[in-house]
């Protein structure tokens, strides 16, 4: 890799040392309600659910040497066993991260009960969309998570091969694995912004609710309306809470939202580069697969999708391939690998659209 970063996040002035959202949520109460709401998976045998388990650990070390390959990014260290998980176990394995993110919560304690049931009920919707996931807050070298069912759910919805279904997945999900090992500091990054979104200090409510009504009046006189079809962190719900935040946390905000965008793009820009020499039936399955993307959802799923910020990730996948589909044909992946140097060279927030600002500012 290029310029790999030195693991190290620089000390903002004011930060906050230790996360305010510690306790704020029982995620171990989060984990038990979701997993308690949670629906069933679809209907397989049992030598069928054990065939695809079996399968997709084969796919993911399968996909470890393509992925590494095409984006140039190499490092000495062992590829880690991928965990292959059903609903519960990734509800489980998402509370035991947000824990270890945001910090324990004491189980005697009241104040993040409310929340965790909460959070529990958002884990159980969630659950039934999540293909995989790669957690790099989980031991030494993360963990890489393939929710079986939901592959097996969507592969019989889109009508697809489920052998070559199940590496172009493992495509995607690799290559974040791949991303957080070649570059270690984007685990502290993100640590360290979560911490700062966290932290409200002690700025009165008066004056987050001035910004919040200065939104709102702007929406309805159409000021926004730019701005929110240009950048899925202004739309909706997401565009609400950033009206609320100071700068210090809007600023944070904006930092994991552009670090998003480049992980997803980046996973779909190299899953699409290696899918044709490894996945026969590539082509219909990217097809099938931007259809269900943007099949409309029934009311129900489009308010959860809203409130939960479904459509902004998304809308990420899209801009962030765009960007590095351009650079990437601009400067080749060698070049474009300075990205994973450090935070200063994550593309910024008018960079995304513009990925020629971004070239020469980091590229000259």
């Amino acid at each position: 890799m290029t310029g790999p970063g030195d693991g190290v996040v620089a000390e903002v002035p004011g930060a906050p040392k230790h996360s305010a959202l510690a306790g704020a949520v029982d995620w171990r109460l989060a984990a038990r309600t979701g997993a308690a709401l949670v629906p069933a998976g679809p209907r397989t045998s049992r030598y069928s659910a054990e065939q695809v388990v079996v399968e997709l650990a084969e796919s993911s070390a399968r996909a470890e040497g393509p992925v590494r390959e095409v984006s140039e990014l190499l490092d000495d260290r062992a590829v880690p066993a991928a965990r292959i998980v059903d609903r519960p176990g990734w509800i489980n394995a998402a509370a035991a991260s947000m824990a270890s993110l945001t910090g324990e919560n004491d189980p005697g304690r009241f104040s993040g009960k409310p929340a965790g049931v909460q959070a529990g009920a958002m884990l159980a919707f969630l659950s039934t969309a999540i293909l995989g996931q790669y957690d790099p807050f989980s031991g030494a070298d993360g963990t890489l998570l393939l929710v079986a069912p939901n592959i097996v759910m969507v592969e019989r919805t889109l009508g697809v091969v489920p052998r070559d279904f199940r590496l172009w997945v493992c495509l995607h999900e690799v290559t974040h694995r791949v991303q957080f090992s070649s570059a270690p500091w984007l685990a502290d990054y993100m640590k360290h912004n979560v911490e700062v979104l966290g932290d409200v200090g002690d700025e009165p409510v008066n004056e987050m609710l001035q910004r919040l009504l200065e939104e709102v009046r702007e929406r309805r006189r159409g000021t926004v309306a730019k701005k929110e079809s240009d950048d899925p962190a202004d739309r909706g719900v997401l565009g609400l809470l950033r009206a609320t935040q100071a700068p210090p946390q809007r600023e944070a905000l904006d930092r994991l939202l552009m670090l998003g965008t480049l992980l997803e793009g980046h996973a779909d820009h190299v899953m699409d580069a290696v899918g044709p020499a490894v996945v026969p039936t590539v082509e219909q399955i990217r097809r099938a697969f931007d259809q269900r993307r943007r099949r409309p959802a029934n009311p129900v799923q489009r308010v959860m999708r809203a409130l939960l910020g479904v459509d902004a990730k998304v809308a990420q996948y899209v801009r962030g391939k765009a960007f590095v589909d351009e650079v990437v044909g601009k400067v080749g992946m060698t070049r474009f690998n300075t990205v994973w140097t450090d935070g200063d060279t994550l593309p910024r927030t008018d960079e995304i659209a513009v990925p020629q600002r971004w070239i020469d500012r980091v590229l000259g």
